[in-house]
């Protein structure tokens, strides 16, 4: 059973915590402890085998001398993995209850198994709920792992194949900081694979690399096993303006909400491509380093149509680019030094959106150096790559055997409305479910004096769009919408009701799927590629494999097209 004891951070009371036993053991002394210190507005979580000279080495520590309470956690079963696992559980969980501000860093939070943990992992909760019972924490577990604080919390612990890919950043940056010419990172990953989280991972490290003051810097901030994040941290100072740039301004709102209550971030990190421009403009300095997520919606001007060509044609300008010829990765590259890039190419859902090919290119034309790092690993479905390979199957209509998933609950249904109640009551029980469709209904409900108006006539039900479009996601009424592609993308969510449209229907002649562009209402989606049927498939295809992945726990499918339906019935089984 786990104990938590209290001491205030003094030199006394840490006399006393060398004298205290548990298990017939001083737990100040050759013990395996995790430790909170704080004070009414920060915290800091770390863990040691040696408690008392910890606590003295910190009390000599500047950042650390204005703690007021030290908390330490023990217990008869802890080892060297379980306290690092509890040390890095509370550093995410405390980094997005809100209660403190960690003055942490993320340094080498890595998820590692080890034996038994899924045991450790239960007594984690019973930590947690004597955690709030003592004041050191305010929200429930459930709570915050539906918030957007802890979905895009830079301290999420990475998977080895995003530690490695961190490492390898980390090394690349160490090796061409010093020349001329600076170089560009693309993270190529598919949807779940982690591209955000590791984005912003990296700027919480880049940023606290760049402060370069004790407090951040201290070596008692890094974990016991992150030598080589010392190491690149002293190699990589100098990368001092840092940006991560959202090319859709739904996310880019979330994220400058989490970014608000980081110590060491804050708002005027996050960026569109176009506050790239203004920065450059008004400061007359490069970025040293811009992130760019989601770097497969950067725009072109030349393949179809723009939300504002205003915006765009005036950034062309002032940077001297062609506007015909020009794109917003021009405009990155144009305005930073070094850059690094998260890619799905299967996520490109606008004919505006550069493709790889084109992408390559333009950073050819700036960099000598292009490194390609691949993400594989399944971090958001809890069906695993092989629900994301089965539904992409599915869609390009390659033969396969019908398989079900223990973990993830993909369903079929036939009557709409009984899946949007599903949704409905999924959201109540877990939170963060939502309602989807395909653009193949008119925007109707668009503006004040429509608001009274459906968009999405199903038979005799009857349903609107979202009425916000940045951060959708969190706005009281979105449980009774229905969410498009350019809401949901880049979100994860718990469940997903899906109604793909007439948008796309079944050839039963030709046994493959087929695009109708008459019955799809996104005009800038449409734009250069309406009378190219293959490519506006691509495109519509990709929408929807993008939308039947962003549930984690499931997704359900209600299907207009009656023959697409009778498709889909041979891969999927029906929930009603």
């Amino acid at each position: 059973m786990s104990i938590i004891d209290h001491f205030r951070f003094s030199s006394e009371d840490i006399e006393k915590l060398k004298q205290t036993e548990h298990y017939g053991k001083r737990i100040g002394e050759n013990w395996p402890v995790v430790y909170i210190l704080n004070n009414s507005e920060e915290a800091y979580v770390g863990e040691t085998h040696h408690a008392s000279v910890r606590m003295s080495q910190h009390l000599n520590t500047p950042s650390k001398q204005g703690m007021e309470q030290v908390s330490l956690i023990t217990d008869s079963r802890f080892n060297k993995s379980v306290i690092l696992d509890l040390e890095a559980f509370l550093i995410k969980h405390m980094g997005s209850d809100g209660k403190f501000r960690l003055q942490n860093g993320n340094h080498g939070l890595q998820d590692h198994d080890y034996y038994d943990r899924s045991t450790y992992e239960d007594s984690f909760l019973k930590i947690w709920s004597k955690l709030r019972k003592c004041g050191i924490a305010d929200r429930t577990i459930s709570e915050i792992e539906n918030s957007n604080l802890y979905k895009y919390s830079p301290y999420k612990t990475l998977g080895a194949e995003q530690m490695e890919a961190e490492k390898q950043i980390l090394q690349t940056f160490a090796e061409y900081k010093a020349k001329d010419g600076g170089v560009s990172i693309v993270v190529n990953g598919g949807a779940g694979t982690g591209k955000t989280i590791l984005g912003i991972y990296l700027m919480k490290l880049f940023a606290d690399i760049n402060a370069q003051s004790e407090d951040i810097m201290d070596p008692l901030d890094f974990l016991d096993e992150d030598v080589e994040s010392i190491v690149a941290a002293d190699s990589l100072v100098g990368i001092r303006k840092i940006g991560i740039v959202m090319p859709q301004s739904t996310l880019q709102k979330s994220i400058q909400d989490v970014f608000g209550s980081i110590r060491g971030l804050g708002k005027s990190m996050v960026l569109s491509p176009a506050d790239v421009v203004k920065d450059y403009v008004k400061t007359g300095e490069k970025f040293d380093l811009l992130i760019v997520d989601e770097s497969h919606r950067l725009k072109c001007r030349w393949k179809g149509h723009l939300s504002s060509y205003k915006i765009f044609d005036d950034c062309c300008s002032i940077l001297g680019i062609d506007k015909e010829k020009g794109s917003e990765l021009e405009w990155i590259m144009k305005c930073s030094d070094n850059q690094i890039f998260f890619r799905d190419e299967l996520q490109t859902v606008r004919p505006c959106d550069l493709d790889g090919r084109e992408f390559i290119e333009v950073i050819g034309r700036y960099h000598d150096t292009e490194i390609s790092i691949p993400l594989t690993t399944q971090w958001r479905c809890e069906g695993g790559n092989g629900y994301i390979d089965y539904v992409k199957n599915i869609l390009a209509c390659r033969p396969q055997n019908r398989r079900g998933f223990d973990n993830y609950d993909f369903k079929l249904y036939r009557d709409v409305d009984r899946m949007v109640n599903r949704i409905k009551e999924l959201d109540a029980e877990y939170g963060l479910c939502r309602n989807a469709a395909g653009y193949a209904w008119k925007w109707i409900s668009k503006g004040k004096d429509n608001r009274d108006r459906f968009d999405i006539e199903i038979g005799d039900y009857q349903y609107r769009w979202n009425t916000e479009y940045k951060n959708w996601i969190n706005t009281p009424d979105s449980i009774n919408e229905i969410g498009c592609i350019h809401t949901l993308q880049g979100y994860d969510l718990n469940y997903v009701g899906l109604i793909i449209g007439r948008d796309i229907y079944y050839d039963n002649e030709s046994g493959t799927i087929k695009a109708d562009k008459d019955n799809y209402h996104d005009q800038q989606g449409k734009s250069g590629v309406a009378n190219d049927p293959a490519a506006l498939l691509e495109y519509l295809t990709n929408i929807y494999l993008t939308l039947m992945t962003r549930g984690i726990k499931g997704t359900y499918l209600y299907i207009c097209d009656d023959a697409l339906r009778e498709y889909f019935e041979q891969y999927v089984e029906y929930a009603d």
